[in-house]
């Protein structure tokens, strides 16, 4: 089990990520509405998956308008499916 994944917000914030193409990133605002969560929280959250090196953040500007995007790293692609297969052996008996 992945501690740092295993928690719910950020389990499902690491899904979210997952069903994006490989690099593809989602901007912030778009992530908060999918998981549902505050701005603080969620940055608390993306903070920490950050810090495992499992997504990466890209802050600019559109326009004169602060932007952040939010991605999955390699490394956060293939934790997570470590965690989902170790979530897969619970559920159908095998862990």
């Amino acid at each position: 089990m992945d501690e740092i994944i295993h928690q719910p917000m950020r389990l499902k914030i690491m899904a979210a990520l997952n069903a994006l193409p490989g690099g593809q990133a989602i901007e912030f605002p778009r992530l908060k509405s999918i998981v549902e969560a505050t701005d603080g929280n969620l940055g608390a959250h993306i903070a920490t998956l950050e810090t495992a090196g499992y997504v990466a953040t890209e802050k600019d500007f559109l326009g004169k308008k602060p932007r952040t995007r939010i991605r999955m790293t390699p490394v956060g692609r293939r934790e997570f499916a470590r965690h989902v297969e170790f979530l897969r052996d619970i559920i159908e008996g095998r862990g």
